[in-house]
C-alpha cells in the first residue's frame, strides 16, 4: 500500500513540475513569430516581380560608353533620391509618376532590356514599376531587388545629378568638380563653373598637384556624357590613391548645358556661340537645310529645337537637346513655348512641322519660329539623314 501512495504522489510531482515548462514554451512563442522576415531573393517578398537579377549582371550593364539595348530605372523619387545617388547610366522614373513619365522616357522598342531597382529589399518601387511596364508589353523586364544600397557596397562607383551638383555650388559646400576630358579641346573651350582641369590621360602625372592632400575631400568627376568614360577611369584611379568620398556625373558638361547653359571659358568668358543666320527654305515659313546644319552643328544652344512628333516616334531617335510637343497637343500648350531663342520644329517628313509654325503664327505671331521641310531619320547612335521633301 505505501509503495501505491507513494507512486501515487511521486506522478502528482512529475506532472506539476513539467507543466509550467509547457506554459513557458507557449508563451514564448509569439514572440519569435513577431521577428521581421529578412527578404531576399531566395526569400521574395509578397509582391515581388518574379524576374530578378544580381550585382554581377548590373555591373555588366552600367557600364560607360553606354549599352545599346539597355536601360537602368531608377524608381526612387528625384530629388531626395536619384539626384543625390544613384547607378550609372540611370534614368529615373519615379514610381509615383511612371504613368505620366514612361511614354516619353521608355524605349520604343519593347523588347529593349529594362532594368528597375529602387532602395534595396523593403524596396517595392521597383517591383511595381516592372509590374506596370510588362502591362504596357514590355517583354524583357527584370528588377535588381538589391538596389542602388546593394550596388554600393559592392564597391561600384556613386553616380550624382547635374542638378545635384548645382544644389551643392549654390550652397557653397565644400567639394572638387573635376573634368577629365582633354584640356585644349574640351575644357578650355567650355566646363562646368569651379572645375578643375585633370584630364584623364595625365591622371598619373598631374594627380598629386591638383587634388587635395585631404583624402575625405568630396571630388567629383565628369566628362562628356554617357558615351565618354574618362570621368569614370579617373574616379578609379582617385579611389586606388585613397579618396574615400569620390562621385561621377556620368551625364557630365553636355549635360550641364542642357540644364544651365554654357559655362566658362579658358579665357574666362562664357562660352556663347554665336547664332549663325537663318535662311530661309523654299517653303514659306521654313529653314533651309544647309542652315539647320550649320546651326546644329556650330550653335544648338542659339535655339530651341522642338520635336513635333507623338512620344513614341521620339524615342526612336531624334536631334540632340531637342524638346518634344506634338502637334496634336501644341495648341493647348502654346503658351508654354519658350520666348528667349528662336525656336525651329521639325519632325520626321515636314508636314507636322509646318503645321506647328502656322499654327503658332496663327496664335502667336510675335514669337520667331521657323520649321525645317525635309526628310529625316534618325540611328541608334544618334546620327542622321536629311534630304529636302
Amino acid at each position: 500500500m505505501k509503495f501505491r501512495h507513494v507512486a501515487l504522489l511521486a506522478a502528482v510531482f512529475a506532472a506539476l513540475a513539467v507543466a509550467p515548462v509547457h506554459a513557458q514554451t507557449a508563451t514564448a512563442a509569439p514572440a519569435a513569430s513577431a521577428e521581421a522576415p529578412k527578404y531576399s531573393p531566395e526569400n521574395p517578398a509578397p509582391g515581388w516581380y518574379g524576374k530578378l537579377v544580381k550585382l554581377d549582371f548590373v555591373e555588366k550593364q552600367a557600364v560607360l560608353p553606354k549599352i545599346d539595348g539597355v536601360l537602368l530605372v531608377d524608381s526612387r523619387p528625384t530629388v531626395r533620391k536619384f539626384d543625390v545617388g544613384h547607378i550609372p547610366t540611370a534614368i529615373n522614373i519615379p514610381d509615383t509618376s511612371f504613368d505620366k513619365l514612361a511614354p516619353t522616357l521608355l524605349p520604343a522598342d519593347k523588347t529593349t532590356l529594362l532594368v528597375f531597382y529602387c532602395e534595396g529589399y523593403e524596396c517595392m518601387l521597383s517591383h511595381n514599376s516592372a509590374h506596370k511596364a510588362e502591362k504596357l508589353g514590355y517583354t524583357n523586364v527584370r528588377v535588381f531587388a538589391e538596389g542602388f544600397p546593394g550596388w554600393i557596397a559592392g564597391g561600384n562607383l556613386h553616380a550624382v545629378s547635374v542638378a545635384h551638383v548645382k544644389k551643392l555650388m549654390d550652397a557653397n559646400s565644400p567639394m572638387l568638380l573635376v573634368d577629365s576630358r582633354p584640356k585644349e579641346r574640351k575644357y578650355d573651350l567650355g566646363h562646368i563653373p569651379g572645375a578643375i582641369s585633370l584630364p584623364d590621360s595625365q591622371f598619373d602625372k598631374l594627380a598629386a598637384e591638383r587634388l587635395p592632400k585631404d583624402k575625405a575631400s568630396a571630388l567629383f568627376f565628369y566628362c562628356e556624357g554617357l558615351s565618354c568614360r574618362l570621368s569614370n577611369d579617373s574616379a578609379l584611379k582617385a579611389i586606388k590613391l585613397g579618396y574615400t568620398n569620390v562621385k561621377v556625373v556620368p551625364e557630365g558638361y553636355p549635360a550641364w548645358v542642357k540644364a544651365y547653359g554654357a559655362g566658362p571659358t579658358a579665357s574666362g568668358g562664357a562660352a556663347a556661340p554665336k547664332a549663325p543666320a537663318i535662311e530661309a527654305g523654299k517653303e514659306s515659313g521654313s529653314i533651309s537645310i544647309a542652315s539647320f546644319e550649320r546651326i546644329y552643328k556650330e550653335a544648338p544652344t542659339t535655339v530651341y529645337l522642338i520635336d513635333v512628333r507623338e512620344p513614341n516616334e521620339m524615342a526612336t531617335g531624334t536631334f540632340k537637346g531637342a524638346i518634344n510637343m506634338p502637334v496634336s497637343s501644341l495648341e493647348k500648350n502654346i503658351d508654354k513655348l519658350p520666348t528667349d531663342k528662336p525656336i525651329i520644329f521639325f519632325c520626321g517628313a515636314g508636314a507636322r512641322s509646318g503645321e506647328a509654325h502656322d499654327m503658332v503664327k496663327l496664335y502667336k505671331p510675335e514669337l520667331k519660329t521657323v520649321f525645317l521641310d525635309a526628310a529625316i531619320k534618325w540611328a541608334k547612335d544618334g546620327s542622321y539623314t536629311i534630304k529636302g521633301s
